[in-house]
């Protein structure tokens, strides 16, 4: 499932940025979601997302915060281009990878729960949601794309690596979430190998972002947001987006990168 090892030219304007200060970035933004979740479980009492006051406090707080920083960075290091618009483009295939998500999306989402929650609470999750979308699309498949993109690495490593480092750092989920950090963290790397693609098939980082966010609040749906939820059928959905995908790229995935044209 990687791209051709075509090698990259373009270096983007602005300021550079080193794998250690890029670790430190992904780092900070790391503490913001986690330890600004802690201190308002810790304020508020609240450790679930039943209500809409545990998400504005448990979800928007932390991760506006969070996305506040993650694009204060890039507009720091003068990479606002580089991280919304992709110059890279592929054929016209790869547009299966975001169909494919909607579906899941649509058919996942358990519309019976939301409406026993009401409208607020449906409108503070979405915007949560997208906040989380937004904020690591512009952290990984952003920043991380055009770091790894100025250092010259081939664009199969690109997405190989960025992928990785996704699906690492969600690792981290590991102090809520104990050892079931680790299935999540692989998942999580397939996940960011296709939002990767998204980016590219898009020819931006605005359609991975909100798709990114919907695929959360799908999952959010059918798993988290009322008193002992039972098991939706729909939740399976996105889930087995996963292995529909990955037969899809291991069958055309060494034809992502678009055919070269020669002179004649």
């Amino acid at each position: 499932m990687s791209t051709p090892e075509t090698a990259l030219s373009v270096t983007p304007t602005g300021r550079r940025l080193s794998y250690p200060v890029f670790a430190l970035v992904v780092i900070v933004y790391l503490a913001i979601i986690q330890l600004g979740g802690l201190l308002m479980t810790a304020l508020t009492g609240e450790d679930d997302f039943l209500s809409t006051r545990a998400v504005f406090y448990g979800m928007i707080i932390p991760l506006g915060v969070a996305l506040a920083f993650t694009y204060g960075v890039i507009a720091y290091l003068g990479w606002m281009r580089p991280v919304l618009h992709d110059d890279r483009p592929t054929r016209p295939w790869v547009w299966v990878v975001p169909i494919v998500f909607l579906v899941a999306i649509v058919f996942g989402i358990n519309y019976s729960a939301l409406a026993d929650k009401g409208l607020l609470y449906i409108l503070v999750l979405l915007i949560a949601t997208q906040f989380v979308g937004w904020g690591e699309e512009g952290m990984f498949r952003g920043i991380g794309v055009v770091v790894l993109r100025d250092h010259g690495l081939t664009e199969g490593k690109v997405a190989l690596w960025s992928s990785i480092v996704f699906g690492a750092v969600h690792l981290t989920n590991g102090i809520t979430h104990g050892a079931n950090a680790i299935g999540q963290a692989i998942m999580v790397s397939l996940a960011g190998y296709f939002f990767y693609l998204t980016r590219r098939v898009a020819r931006g980082n605005a359609v991975n972002s909100v798709l990114h966010g919907l695929f959360d609040f799908a999952l959010l749906t059918g798993t988290s947001i009322l008193i002992d939820q039972t098991f939706y059928l729909g939740t399976v959905l996105p889930i087995l987006l996963y292995p529909v995908l990955a037969i899809v790229l291991l069958v055309k995935g060494r034809s992502v990168e678009p055919a070269l044209v020669t002179a004649p």
